[in-house]
């Protein structure tokens, strides 16, 4: 076999939502691309703010000496100053340039911190449903993942998490704004959260830290806040990007921030940059550097996204499905109105309708619609819809 059998396996699990778009592409062909209602890929529309274009300007026209050479591993000090200053904003913490780490997104990010974290065989939590790349990234340093379900509104169920830490629990994972459910986690649960996984830590020896995953943290909406994982345990630490937040996931930059009063902070960051350079990123793309140091209190016009967010939610609840209303980023997770979410997603499918069943996010019974889309393209879908329900018997 020309690949390893571990990676033939994984091929086998590959993500729904790439799969799903590749068929977007072929039906595109077939039909014409207003006739295709493609929900899979969060691959946002919308252009990066005028601030970017007008810094990308000013550096092509004034470029620096030696800006395209190497630099820090850890990143530019001035783009990690920036970071560091909007965070001490934010949270009341004491950060500094080094507890920033600039990295090839948040997908680097996270294979970065889990690389330095990981020993064989330890165990990371992730709250279902749940990104699934996690798990691969999980493996490919020598975890172990644990599905722990949340509750029905996807807030995470403590109780069933508190079940699931043993002695060779490492970290738990988490992502909120949600992909795939758009729900925010409370401050209060995340108060309890932070106690909990620091009472395991006592009780077993040992230091259960809090990775937050978090590309959409600017991507809210009807003025609610996303708490900070900063304010509820010190071993926390933030992997983002700005692929969401300034429209630039092709450029793939984003930041590590640990929390100031980590754990053996001097070791973890030490590790961390370690890692960032021998997993091959060696460092994060020098131009994106440049312009995002400028750019940390910029973000796309989240009112687009919210007019998309109520056009298509309120369409489908008109119609009997059953959805949680998301708070944030850009995707809805409704129930599927077949027991079998794999069965509803080719019954879209011959309406036109693309959307990726829940199995691929580790919750069956569900699927995703990622609403990053046209405007247009969703009016376009909303018969679709209604044909769907009808035949699906919601209506």
């Amino acid at each position: 076999m020309a690949i390893s059998k571990k990676i033939a396996g994984f091929l086998s699990q590959a993500s729904w939502i790439r799969r799903m778009f590749e068929e977007g592409e072929r039906l595109r062909a077939l039909y014409g691309a207003d006739k295709v209602y493609d929900f899979t890929l969060g691959n946002p529309d919308v252009e990066p703010p005028a601030a970017f274009k007008e810094e990308l300007r000013k550096l092509a026209a004034n470029p620096i000496p030696g800006m395209h050479r190497y630099m820090s591993n850890a990143g530019y000090e001035e783009t990690r100053r920036a970071v560091a200053e909007v965070l001490a904003e934010e949270t009341g913490l004491s950060f500094r340039t080094r507890h920033v780490v600039m990295t090839v997104g948040a997908g680097g990010g996270l294979n970065v911190v889990l690389k330095t974290l990981l020993d064989q065989g330890d165990e990371v939590i992730v709250l279902a449903p749940y990104f699934v790349e996690y798990r691969f990234y999980v493996d490919n340093h020598g975890g172990v993942i644990k599905e722990v379900p949340t509750g029905l509104d996807f807030q995470p169920d403590l109780a069933a998490l508190e079940k699931a830490i043993t002695s060779r629990t490492k970290a738990v994972i988490i992502n909120s704004p949600n992909n795939p459910t758009g729900v925010i986690y409370e401050a209060g649960c995340l108060a309890e959260l932070g106690k909990l996984l620091d009472k395991k830590g006592k009780e077993l020896g040992t230091t259960i830290y809090l990775i937050s995953d978090e590309p959409y943290a600017k991507i809210v909406y009807d003025g609610i806040e996303v708490p900070s994982v900063f304010q509820f345990t010190r071993n926390s630490i933030v992997v983002t990007s700005h692929s969401k937040d300034l429209a630039l996931p092709g450029e793939r930059i984003g930041y590590i921030a640990v929390h100031p009063e980590i754990d053996e902070s001097d070791l973890l960051l030490e590790g961390l940059v370690f890692c960032n350079r021998t997993l091959g990123f060696v460092n994060a793309p020098a131009l994106m550097q440049r312009l995002v140091a400028k750019l940390q209190r910029e973000k796309v016009d989240i009112a687009a996204y919210q007019e998309k967010r109520d056009l298509l939610y309120n369409h489908l609840v008109s119609l009997g499905f059953e959805v949680v209303k998301p708070q944030g980023a850009f995707y809805l997770f409704p129930r599927s109105p077949l027991p079998d979410d794999l069965e509803f997603a080719r019954l879209a499918q011959k309406h036109n309708i693309l959307v990726v069943p829940g199995s691929g996010f580790g919750l069956a019974g569900y699927f995703r619609i990622s609403y990053c889309i046209s405007k247009q393209i969703i009016l376009n879908s909303l018969p679709a819809w209604t044909q769907l329900a009808r035949e699906v018997g919601l209506l």
